[in-house]
């Protein structure tokens, strides 16, 4: 199992990487993630019409576990709320939870997880003429550049959001 600690405080939750030195402001719980509980439920064989209504289908295409959909990696992976808009752009809204898998590659144009001086960010991990930035998709907030010598490490490639309405 994938130890991860959830901070309510800052809407953060992480891996457990020192067990004695929580991140943000105060350690509300801690949730292990089993990969060998599955979730099947019932997925429909044709989509759902997002413009005119269409005749409903009467029987089910297979049945999906979210994990599978979702997690590659599972003893990579671990789930972020988001706290904050600066990520709108790119649809990822204040409070969505967020997938995101330690293993992959964190390449220019993917959206990652980094911690800047402490601070947990979600933001476009970007190499330009001038080096990396990490971009906000909101105009409202300033590209950070990613120095050599800056404390900045990535935590993380964000695969999925998961969205309540």
């Amino acid at each position: 199992m994938l130890p991860v600690i959830i901070d309510e405080g800052a809407g953060v939750m992480v891996p457990e990487a020192r067990p004695n030195r929580p991140i943000g402001h105060t350690v509300a719980a801690v949730y292990r993630f089993s990969p060998q509980e599955r979730l099947l439920r019932p997925l429909f064989a044709t989509g759902v019409s997002a413009g005119f209504p269409s005749p409903a289908e009467d029987y089910l295409e297979n049945k999906l576990d979210l994990n599978e959909l979702l997690i590659q990696n599972q003893a990579a992976t671990f789930f972020v709320r988001v706290n904050g808009d600066s990520m709108i752009g790119a649809g990822i809204n204040h409070d969505d939870i967020l997938v995101v898998d330690r293993s992959l590659e964190a390449v220019s144009g993917k959206i990652v997880i980094a911690v800047i001086n402490g601070e947990f960010t979600v933001k476009r991990l970007v190499k330009g003429g001038q080096g990396w930035q990490l971009l906000a998709e909101n105009p409202d907030y300033p590209a950070v550049d990613v120095a050599e010598e800056s404390d900045c490490e990535i935590w993380g490639v964000v695969r999925a959001a998961v969205k309540q309405f």
